[in-house]
């Protein structure tokens, strides 16, 4: 029987739409695994499990935050496993804290902000696996201190026209950049 958590988010799934075909395919793949694997929010699952991301941007949405992740050795944005929690945001807000070390982290919507899914390499006698990730948006003001973690190599405000350079042009990282850009209009001065 499927928690309230977990209806929620099938719910939030099947209302979401996106400009981007790629994430519309996306959308079923994630509703089909949520709906038949009951543990699909545990990494044991090595079919694919859901994960949760956080695009954390400025209050000027003209930079991002991102992590040079130590396992994967490339710039993304912070995120992880959802180690069983179904509330898909607060895993995003808690690996946002969890890698940078950043307070006042502000989730801007409940809404889902993107979908990707991505394959994960075998490591240390894990299979190779997808990531089902759903990632919100979260804003920070730049000034705010992090930290570096053990996830990471580094950490980095990046403005959003050198983001695709240090992402190797990475498609769901540049649909997030884009995504960016069109709410830059849309959104009023923030006070923190």
């Amino acid at each position: 029987m499927a928690s309230d958590q977990r209806r929620q988010l099938l719910d939030e799934l099947a209302g979401y739409e996106s400009d981007y075909p790629a994430e519309m395919v996306y959308k079923k793949r994630f509703i089909e695994l949520i709906e038949t694997h009951e543990n699909c929010f545990e990494r044991s699952l090595l079919k694919g499990h859901i994960t949760g991301s956080a695009w954390i941007i400025d209050e000027s949405c003209g930079y991002a935050f991102m992590t040079h992740h130590a396992k994967l050795n490339r710039w993304l944005q912070p995120g992880g496993h959802a180690d069983g929690d179904e509330n898909v945001s607060r895993v995003a807000l808690k690996e946002a804290l969890e890698e940078t070390g950043m307070e006042r982290l502000e989730l801007l919507s409940e809404q889902i902000f993107d979908l990707d899914i991505h394959v994960i390499p075998e490591r240390k006698g894990v299979p190779e696996h997808e990531h089902f990730d759903i990632r919100y948006v979260i804003q920070v003001r730049r000034g705010t201190p992090f930290k570096v973690s053990h996830e990471s190599n580094d950490l980095a405000w990046l403005p959003l026209d050198k983001v695709a350079a240090e992402t190797d042009e990475n498609k769901s990282i540049l649909r997030m950049v884009e995504k960016t850009r069109k709410m830059e209009g849309k959104m009023s001065a923030r006070t923190y």
